[in-house]
């Protein structure tokens, strides 16, 4: 039996998968959160279901939703097979909540609990997924979105949450690859799936109206897939990155590019005509075809609305580079990289070495992880200046816990607040935050194999 991933003949079926993470909860009340094997109708019905590490025993898990600097409280109740804990990505938590097995809380043991417990202090559009081997258990759709609403209602007529992700699957068994680990994974791009969904589901359609606007929210789940996405019958504007708010609207006129565990904020409005179909379109090297279809049905208004206005922004302290501590961040490894060997376990190693070890990539000529010196010790309140060179052949996205960062244009300005950048081959990124957060932060590359073997380190903030 052979996987047919053909867009086009499924588009032309009509068939659309209903979404397998349809639970919203409103964060309030302690309540709690398993972490559980299930069986779910992931691929269409002729495969049969598949196994996945569910929050709740969904994938994605529940969508948790807060109001802006309201607490979210959860039990988290392990009862997979492994230990696990839980990332509140690009939320400024407590150092304490921040879910990092083996750097602010040891991994919870198959059958235990852990309670998180912090306050959201900023609106926008963020995510939870699991931190102890997350390369495997990411993979296996431990994830979900988390949205912290604006106290005031925005101007729109409705609001869609997407999360984008890639799966990959046997097509014989119709079971997640069990591949995991797998040294081209590490050495390469990255785990890259043969499944795409949106919301679990394949082939994602939902009804709308002409001229009718829609805030759109979507989260790069995949470990290692970056998306490239496009507008067709659509016409939007960009209006938050990774949660952080634009200080104007941005015209959608090119290409969106998300790469893993960005996320992007549009106010869109449907200009396609009734019993035509808009898209979010995904365009893939040499083709491209939809990953969430707009059917229109009907007008919901004769005209268009102005242009929207910007969103509230969450107060933020801002960097002042003349007094910016400088620090340097070369990546180096990896398939094609050159690189002969590192420092690892306290000694230079060989690239072989490295290797037999699991590990492929270097962070300042040395190993990454949790377990040796932070990057930098900061002071609280200290501006950093953090130049990141990718010095090898393949993409990579960088993640700072715990706080956001701009990054700097080449004029020098600041561009727009972010908690993950992408930097391709060969490409230079200077980023500015303030270290305005006490505790131990991870900085590690979001394509889940790099940071488990090498791409990892952390800062610490006193």
């Amino acid at each position: 039996m052979t996987l047919n991933l053909s867009r086009r003949k499924f588009l032309a079926t009509g068939a659309a998968l209903a979404t397998l993470g349809t639970g919203r909860t409103w964060a309030g009340a302690t309540s709690d959160l398993h972490t559980r094997v299930a069986d779910v109708q992931l691929l269409p019905e002729k495969y049969g279901q598949t196994r996945i590490w569910g929050f709740d025993g969904m994938a994605p898990g529940p969508e948790i939703r807060v109001v802006q600097g309201a607490r979210v409280q959860r039990r988290l109740i392990n009862d997979l097979p492994n230990a696990t804990s839980t990332h509140w990505h690009g939320i400024r938590i407590d150092n304490a909540m921040d879910g990092v097995a083996g750097l602010t809380q040891d991994a919870i043991a198959p059958g235990s609990t852990f309670q998180y417990d912090f306050v959201a202090p900023d609106a926008g559009t963020y995510w939870y997924h699991a931190h102890n081997r997350s390369f495997e258990q990411v993979a296996r759709g431990l994830h979900g979105a988390l949205i912290v609403e604006e106290p005031e209602p925005i101007d729109i007529d409705r609001e869609e949450v997407l999360i984008l992700d890639d799966w990959l699957v046997d097509p014989e068994t119709a079971q997640i690859a069990d591949t995991f680990g797998a040294m081209h994974d590490f050495s390469h791009a990255g785990r890259l799936g043969n499944y795409i969904t949106t919301n679990g589901a394949y082939n994602l359609s939902m009804p709308v109206k002409r001229h009718e606007r829609l805030r759109v929210r979507m989260i790069n789940a995949a470990n290692a897939r970056v998306f490239q996405l496009a507008l067709d019958g659509l016409e939007g504007w960009i209006v938050a990155l990774d949660g952080m708010p634009l200080a104007q609207p941005r015209p959608i006129d090119g290409n969106i590019v998300l790469a893993p565990a960005q996320r992007v904020d549009l106010i869109v409005d449907v200009i396609a005509e009734t019993g035509d179909t808009g898209h979010i379109v995904q365009i893939d090297r040499t083709e491209s075809f939809s990953q969430v279809a707009f059917e229109v049905t009907g007008d919901a208004t004769r005209a268009r609305r102005d242009a929207p206005r910007a969103l509230p922004p969450n107060v933020h302290a801002m960097p002042d580079l003349a007094d910016a501590t400088n620090l340097e961040l070369l990546m180096e490894g990896g398939a094609m990289g050159g690189m002969r060997g590192a420092m690892m376990g306290g000694q230079m190693s060989s690239m072989r070495d490295m290797m037999q070890s699991g590990n492929f990539w270097a962070f300042n000529g040395a190993v990454g992880g949790m377990d040796g010196a932070p990057l930098a010790a900061l002071s609280r309140g200290e501006t950093v200046r953090l130049k990141i060179t990718n010095d090898t052949a393949f993409p990579h996205a960088m993640h700072l816990h715990g706080m956001h960062f701009h990054e700097i244009a080449p004029d020098g300005s600041l561009g727009a607040l972010r908690d993950t950048t992408l930097l391709n081959r060969g490409e230079v990124r200077d980023i500015a935050f303030v270290a305005d957060n006490p505790g131990k932060w991870l900085l590690h590359c979001h394509m889940l194999s790099h940071a488990a073997s090498g791409m990892m380190t952390w800062i610490d903030v006193a």
